[in-house]
């Protein structure tokens, strides 16, 4: 399963770039607490949006795991980017609450910004060492509970980098929705 519904809200999952997504108006960037650029999703996401993005988001670090913050997109092709800081596993506690918390809070500033359409990454699962199936149970749970609330988003994406990825998340997806339907 690559899609669900709950609400007006509409859930998708995809193989790509998060930093090339051309049909939403935000990406969120699996951030570091001082927002700068590093590897993984935020190194691309920086790569892609230009040293203007390191500079704006400067004036939001450092950020607490859990924490989001949003900024203009520069060069990417969207208007918004949602930092957000996940726990590193093993360290910060309590991680799955703090996880949760990023998906919750990138949809909070989603709805204050009027955005339709988001798209996330793994957030947590690269250099900060999430499991990623657990990471993936937190991350769809989370957002499937939230999408009856939501008022103005309307698509969230999942972009995964790796083929691997987009099936773990289908499975977990599809297992979800399974448990929901009880």
């Amino acid at each position: 399963m690559k899609e669900a519904e709950r609400g007006e809200a509409r859930l998708r999952l995809e193989q790509g770039d998060i930093s090339r997504q051309q049909d939403v108006e935000a990406v969120v960037n699996a951030a570091n607490a001082r927002l700068e650029t590093g590897g993984g999703v935020a190194g691309a996401i920086h790569s892609a949006a230009g040293p203007e993005l390191a500079e704006e988001a400067s004036q939001y670090a450092p950020i607490e795991p859990g924490e989001a913050v949003i900024t203009g997109a520069h060069k990417l092709p969207n208007d918004f980017v949602i930092h957000c800081l996940g726990p590193v596993y093993g360290r910060d506690k309590p991680e799955d609450e703090l996880l949760a918390r990023c998906y919750r809070e990138s949809l909070r500033l989603a709805e204050e910004n009027e955005i339709e359409r988001l798209a996330f990454p793994a957030i947590s699962t690269g250099a900060f060492g999430y499991p990623k199936r657990a990471a993936a149970e937190i991350a769809l749970q989370t957002v499937l509970e939230e999408m009856p609330e939501l008022d103005v988003v309307r698509l969230i994406k999942f972009v995964l980098y790796s083929e691997s990825d987009l099936e773990l998340f289908a499975d977990v997806l599809e297992n979800a929705v399974r448990e929901g339907e009880k």
